[in-house]
């Protein structure tokens, strides 16, 4: 099949990036979570001291983002690419709710954006690739030649999140994730830089009530089809 670029854009918890690793893992295609990147920044700014639930020193970490190095390591124990921050594993650390919690305001900045737009931009140049986040198909990509959109309902996102969380050992309340879910699509779709939005030609997907097979073969559908269509 003729290679293309695959942009998966959407709300948070809407299982982009297990659909991403998914369809990169079948196609033999490269997958990047754009997500683990702003995550990484997150918690580079927290272990730093720069942001805090009442505080966020935006000066200190632009002028840091220099120092910040990011890149993805394949790992064939868990079958996909784990994010390295100046040159340490930190998957398992991105992951918490203290940095579910402060991402999206580190995702408002510009410089930030910026500066990782360009990195994934370079990461695409030939193709083969799926790359989830939030503004894909808008900005990263905008003549990606399959655009999708992930939806579903805040309280089925919370649901997920929270049962993943658990899973984790982490002591967390259902109310809790639930507001973090909605205060971040609140920020996600309201920032005045590359705001989420679905892009004109992308296909939206809610997956409310499909399965993760269901959700997998009707992307792929699409995967053929576009590629059909070249």
């Amino acid at each position: 099949m003729k290679k293309i670029t695959i942009a998966i854009d959407g709300f948070s918890s809407t299982g982009k990036s297990t659909l991403a690793k998914q369809l990169a893992n079948h196609l033999g295609y490269v997958y990047v979570d754009t997500g683990a990147m702003y995550r990484a920044v997150t918690f580079f700014a927290m272990k730093n001291g720069y942001i805090a639930a009442d505080y966020f020193d935006k000066e200190t970490l632009i002028n840091s983002l220099q120092f910040i190095k990011l890149h993805f390591e394949y790992n064939s124990n868990v079958g996909f690419a784990e994010m390295y921050l100046n040159d340490e594993n930190v998957e398992n650390q991105i992951r918490n709710m203290g940095v579910s919690n402060n991402v999206s305001r580190v995702a408002e900045v510009s410089e930030v954006r910026a500066k990782l737009v360009e990195q994934q931009k370079e990461m695409g140049k030939e193709k083969s690739i799926v790359m989830d986040g939030r503004d894909i198909g808008t900005v990263v990509f905008p003549f990606a030649e399959l655009k999708i959109f992930m939806n579903a309902s805040p309280e089925t996102r919370a649901q997920r999140r929270f049962a993943e969380l658990q899973e984790k050992g982490q002591q967390v309340t259902f109310e809790e994730v639930l507001k973090n879910v909605q205060e971040r699509d609140y920020i996600d779709t309201h920032r005045e830089d590359s705001p989420l939005v679905k892009a004109t030609d992308a296909i939206e997907i809610d997956n409310s009530n499909l399965t993760r097979e269901e959700q997998f073969q009707k992307v792929l559908d699409l995967v053929t089809a576009t590629t059909k269509s070249l």
